[in-house]
């Protein structure tokens, strides 16, 4: 099945890239962000269990994963408003994306829209145990797919 070019990993973090370069200065940046994390489809309660949590972040997270149809669909929480807003912007990036994507997946958008270096170091950890924990469902979903 061919991936649309408008729907992969790339494409999406293009398109966050040039919304994030709208802004002149980080104050109108992280209210971008925050205001992405008030889209965020939530997790149904029953899924904000210590399962769903993401250990290594200050505030409390939660990413749920899904399987089906070939591809890896999440749906996440948090009760920080700017580290919502980062959950918002991975699950846009990585959901809906075949296992094999999201574990070869750069992300350097982050880099780019200056996320990096204008989160703290607690908010970095965060970021980074998100993306690590995504990554081990995708490695799971794939190895479940092969066997």
């Amino acid at each position: 099945m061919a991936e649309a070019a408008a729907d992969t990993i790339e494409a999406r973090a293009r398109q966050i890239v040039e919304e994030f370069s709208l802004f002149d200065d980080w104050m109108g940046k992280y209210e971008y962000l925050i205001e992405l994390g008030k889209t965020l489809p939530l997790i149904e309660p029953e899924y904000k269990t210590d399962v769903f949590r993401i250990h290594g972040c200050q505030s409390q997270v939660w990413i749920r994963p899904e399987f089906r149809n070939g591809r890896l669909y999440f749906r996440g929480d948090s009760d920080a408003l700017i580290t919502k807003g980062l959950v918002a912007l991975l699950i846009r990036v990585l959901s809906g994306q075949p296992p094999e994507a999201i574990l070869n997946a750069r992300l350097d958008f982050l880099d780019e829209i200056g996320l990096k270096a204008h989160l703290s170091p607690t908010r970095k950890n965060g970021l980074a145990a998100m993306i690590e924990q995504m990554r081990r469902y995708a490695q799971a979903y794939l190895q479940t797919s092969r066997n």
